[in-house]
């Protein structure tokens, strides 16, 4: 099978970054497998980056290749990075983007936190994971743009790993890689459980660091804002107006049927959601006719 290579940026699809970052790779191995997962990244964006390669990576085959550049230190003296786990290799600047995949993937906490404006850390890597700094310029494509390493490094590294060349080749050995803590929700002394919009994606699915798993039952009720939403769904269409349900990425997310939940609510990243163990019966959602807009055609699909 050719080797697969996936690509993560933030470089939009207007302009020409990606196909030139994508003619490296295949002028290096014109064989390779090239997975666009998401350009549209917003601008210099790590934490969104960091959690949408993870929601991806584990459904790809064995050994397939992940760049990730969301990358606003780019030319500066942060370092690039090859991160091989069990099942995947990651290419990516040392930036915490990766925070997400090291926490899955390694025996090693990250670290938690309640909120998602901390910085990354410096912290050791545990076992399982192994990383490389990416210093031997014998694979690089010269000359070396200060402001485009997505082309002139990452890129040619990637398609040389593809080709079979060993990580340890490429630079040093680290022990130790930037992280972030991974926000995690908070059970508070009332029985509440407190937790975050980690993220917004197209369809305006407001999509929180909450799992099943940290819920009591799927009979709680749900606070955002001044809005109240009782019971966990089990798909769109089950329910008008606003509904909660655990999503494809097995997180707890808030929808509107047929339009946007975060224009609705005008809600976005780091906006505080709470659980409440047992529903009020006083609380009831408020019917599509008085929270949602007149249906539009990118309305919820099956995905």
């Amino acid at each position: 099978m050719a080797a697969i290579i996936t690509l993560t940026t933030d470089f939009g699809t207007t302009d020409a970054y990606v196909a030139a970052m994508k003619g490296v790779i295949l002028t290096i191995n014109p064989r390779a497998t090239i997975v666009d997962v998401c350009h549209s990244i917003r601008p210099h964006n790590v934490f969104e980056a960091a959690f949408i390669i993870s929601t991806i990576s584990s459904y790809f085959p064995e050994g397939t290749i992940h760049i990730v550049v969301v990358d606003p230190g780019v030319g500066s003296k942060r370092k690039a990075i090859i991160m091989k786990t069990q099942s995947a290799l990651f290419l990516a600047p040392d930036n915490g983007v990766l925070s997400y995949v090291v926490a899955e993937t390694s025996s090693t906490p990250v670290g938690e936190s309640s909120d998602i404006s901390q910085r990354p850390k410096l912290q050791k890597v545990g076992p399982g994971i192994d990383v490389v700094a990416i210093t031997n310029p014998g694979y690089w494509r010269q000359p070396v743009s200060t402001t485009f390493h997505g082309r002139d490094i990452f890129a040619p590294v990637a398609a040389y790993l593809s080709l079979g060349i060993l990580p340890s080749k490429f630079g040093r050995k680290l022990t130790r890689i930037h992280a972030f803590p991974i926000p995690r929700p908070r059970r508070e002394v009332s029985g509440n459980i407190t937790g975050l919009i980690i993220h917004v994606d197209h369809f305006g699915n407001l999509i929180t660091n909450i799992k099943e798993t940290d819920l009591p039952s799927r009979q709680v009720s749900i606070s955002l804002g001044a809005s109240r939403i009782e019971g966990i769904s089990s798909f769109y269409a089950q329910r008008r107006g606003l509904i909660a349900l655990i999503g494809s990425s097995g997180y707890l997310e808030i929808s509107l049927v047929g339009g946007s939940a975060a224009a609705i609510l005008n809600a976005k990243v780091g906006d505080t959601i709470t659980i409440s163990p047992e529903p009020e019966a006083s609380l009831v959602s408020q019917p599509a006719e008085d929270t949602a807009p007149v249906k539009r055609p990118n309305g919820h699909a099956a995905r």
